[in-house]
């Protein structure tokens, strides 16, 4: 198909890889049109209690995933995708793809995943580590100490502490507890970038993950004496990580005649450069602007925001130049359990007759604010913003005999919209206007929530326009990288969608949210700042407990999991 034809003869496919799946979406380049979907669920989901190859088991807070997983999704979401849309595959110009972050795999040097040779499959540390593996605390913390001890001028970008998620703390981890592995990586690299190298045959390195997860700032990464402080072993890391540079919404590389087959899709269209699916979904929602925070709200949330001026803002995940898009200072912050929260309580505490969202959320919208007596602190998984320590753990406060499980469930939704709130007050504290939230995920259908967060947070919300954000934020990108549009913004002005003001704050309920949202501030502070540190005195026992159940596996005599062509 000639890319010069008329937008409404074009199309673009956008790949979005969730935690559980992958969801391909074919998109009309002239008005953004959704066309055809397919989702495609991980064979292996997520490993988090056992590893799939041997069935030895994991240590605590380990979250593994199988890169072939990934590929399954090109073969068989996307050829899904087209037959629905019935779009003729010789009409569709470009894929693009974004990807869960920080996730991250150790490769050689072709590309090929640790994990998928013979003699690996049964190293825990050979496989790609998802996003909310956790068990790098402890790196991270000696990263952030030692940062703040020399002085190192990067830890402010990123609000003064570094995530047990990013691609150092897990590359120190893996160094510590499997050397052997650490040296035969000689690549380690984010899914996205490596799903973009599988389609187009060329390793790229997105300017999004390079900043806010690889610590790349003005140009430069930490430097190897740094990196030899944490560990003489840990001075080559940045080795393992540099690569081709690439600004988001460009072309990554020309699909392979091998993708194609995958795909079903025409050999050398245009692969766009990897990006990650929060930052993606805010050209989805036409969020660009500078005070347009799109809060994307799955499992997790993840805020990002564009602001005109650089600043360090306590807490954040970081800030990146052209992170979200050219010409503007992009922003992320985030909360590590969300939906995982309110699912948690639906699967295993609520008694039956409640033991749905559904049923939940209509008797909990039937209270006023504040009846139920209750505050809880969302960290189920961790926090991320802005104390950025996972060790930490949920805190529920105020339960009597007369609680009841809508009472229960109403408090947890509104922990995470003070969590929210903690996130928006941090950037206002530091100059990063926010002045209206744009809601992008799965729980957008929860008007209860949807309501809930603009009360707390006394800002407007809006609706993304699309059921599927970032795998239509990435079919934008790759209408950019074929040449369709001149720049991103322009892309998202004509093809993406999004309802603004659906939701409005309510004085008397923001007033009486705010004496909640104080005795949350209390808590947080008291558990999370010093105050008291037995949340992460409990996570330690418990992780000694679950030691000694963590003994080396005997070898296997068969692989269940076949080795990928």
């Amino acid at each position: 198909m000639d890319a010069g034809a008329k937008p409404q003869d074009r199309y673009v496919v956008g790949v979005d890889y969730g935690t559980l799946s992958g969801r391909a979406l074919v998109v009309r380049v002239g008005d953004g049109a959704e066309l055809g979907t397919a989702v495609h669920e991980y064979r292996h989901a997520v490993m988090e209690t056992t590893l799939a190859a041997d069935g030895q088991p994991l240590p605590a807070d380990w979250a593994l995933q199988d890169p072939d997983d990934y590929r399954e999704v090109l073969r068989r979401a996307v050829p899904a995708a087209l037959a629905e849309s019935g779009v003729d595959p010789a009409q569709v110009v470009a894929i693009g793809i974004d990807f869960t972050a920080c996730t991250v795999l150790p490769t050689l040097a072709d590309g090929t995943p640790l994990c998928e040779l013979p003699d690996l499959r049964t190293r825990p540390h050979a496989w790609v580590k998802l996003w909310k593996h956790h068990a790098a605390q402890p790196q991270a913390d000696r990263i952030n100490a030692l940062a703040h001890s020399r002085g190192e001028s990067w830890i402010g970008r990123y609000g003064g502490k570094i995530s047990a998620e990013w691609q150092y703390a897990k590359g120190l981890q893996l160094l510590e507890e499997d050397p052997e592995i650490y040296a035969r990586a000689e690549r380690w690299i984010e899914a996205a970038d490596w799903i973009v190298w599988q389609l187009c045959g060329v390793e790229t390195r997105n300017v999004c993950t390079a900043g806010y997860k690889g610590l790349l700032q003005d140009g430069h990464y930490p430097s190897p004496a740094y990196l030899s402080a944490l560990n003489p072993g840990f001075a080559d890391f940045v080795a393992k990580i540099d690569g081709p540079l690439a600004q988001l919404g460009t072309r990554a590389g020309g699909l392979t005649a091998q993708a194609a087959a995958w795909t079903g899709l025409p050999e050398g269209i245009a692969v766009a450069v990897g990006n990650v699916d929060a930052h993606v979904t805010a050209a989805a929602a036409q969020a660009l602007t500078p005070g347009r925070l799109v809060a994307i709200m799955g499992t997790s949330t993840c805020h990002v925001v564009n602001g005109t001026e650089r600043a360090e803002v306590a807490g954040m995940c970081g800030v990146v130049d052209g992170g979200i898009s050219a010409g503007s200072w992009g922003y992320e912050a985030g909360q590590s359990g969300v939906g995982d929260i309110f699912g948690w309580y639906v699967k295993h505490a609520a008694p039956a007759g409640f033991d749905s969202h559904e049923a939940l959320t209509e008797a909990a919208a039937a209270q006023p604010v504040g009846a139920h007596g209750l505050v809880a602190l969302d960290w189920w998984n961790g926090n991320r913003s802005l104390l950025v320590n996972h060790d930490l753990s949920g805190v529920l406060v105020g339960l009597t005999l007369a609680t009841r499980p809508p009472d229960v469930y109403r408090a947890l939704l509104e922990s995470t919209a003070f969590g929210t709130r903690m996130i928006i007050e941090a950037f206002a504290e530091a100059g990063v206007p926010v002045d209206e939230l744009i809601v992008a995920g799965g729980l957008t259908g929860n008007s209860l929530l949807m309501q809930i967060y603009a009360d707390v947070t006394r800002r407007p919300l809006g609706i993304i326009g699309s059921a599927q954000g970032p795998a239509l934020g990435s079919a934008i990108h790759a209408a950019v990288a074929a040449g369709a549009y001149p720049d991103v913004p322009t892309a998202s002005a004509a093809m993406g969608r999004v309802d603004r003001e659906v939701y409005r704050p309510d004085p008397e309920r923001a007033d009486a949210y705010d004496a909640l949202y104080a005795e949350y501030r209390r808590l947080h502070d008291h558990f999370g700042r010093g105050g008291d540190d037995v949340l992460l005195r409990l996570r330690a026992i418990r992780n000694a407990a679950r030691r000694p159940a963590v003994a080396p596996a005997a070898e296997p005599t068969t692989d269940p999991l076949e080795v990928p062509a």
